[in-house]
């Protein structure tokens, strides 16, 4: 149930979101050199990489690091870098993950290939057995501003809970944050 309904609301989204998400690209590509989107290695189910489609909303010479560990990562940002990740639109090309399977609209926030202690944790944890989600219940309960055992130990609690109402609830919860900006670093 949890993979066609995935499926029906990643088709969806991008067919209503089609406009949008042209206007996106256009903004990226005419205020920075290279491309409107970037595609990185992520760590999915059964910790196999997955490429992961964003918005770009850093220059192309980039570290390709997690924000967090860039010395300052306010001087590697685009122009509409900072209004792209406060609006979460730079996140809409993962509904193309979705459709294709590597993501699920609700799961952990997928690692970089590079954050391996993360991905050790999750491992022991047993979250690497999920699909990687848009959102999750981490997302909603403090986003870029969780460490990484805060984010491991919701992930579980999530893997713990996890059913299709779970999943209602952190898609709901996921609208103040996104709209409010809470939560996100750079």
């Amino acid at each position: 149930m949890k993979r066609a309904f995935d499926f029906a609301a990643a088709a969806a989204g991008l067919a209503a979101l089609a406009l949008p998400l042209a206007v996106v690209a256009v903004l990226v590509r005419a205020t920075s050199p290279g491309p409107a989107v970037y595609w990185s290695q992520r760590v999915g189910r059964g910790n196999r990489l997955f490429p992961m489609p964003k918005f770009r909303t850093m220059r192309i010479d980039t570290p390709e690091v997690a924000t967090h560990l860039l010395d300052d990562p306010h001087r590697w940002l685009t122009p509409v870098g900072p209004f792209l990740r406060k609006t979460s639109l730079d996140e809409l090309p993962q509904l193309w993950s979705v459709l294709v399977g590597h993501m699920s609209l609700v799961g952990p926030r997928p690692a970089l290939f590079n954050q391996d202690d993360l991905v050790a944790a999750r491992t022991a944890a047993g979250v690497h057995a999920l699909r990687p989600g848009v959102t999750g219940w981490a997302q909603i309960n403090g986003r870029d501003e969780l460490a990484i055992p805060e984010k491991v130990a919701l992930d579980a609690d999530y893997l713990a809970r996890a059913s299709f109402l779970f999943d209602l609830k952190i898609l709901l919860g996921t609208v103040a944050p996104v709209v409010l900006g809470r939560g996100v670093r750079a």
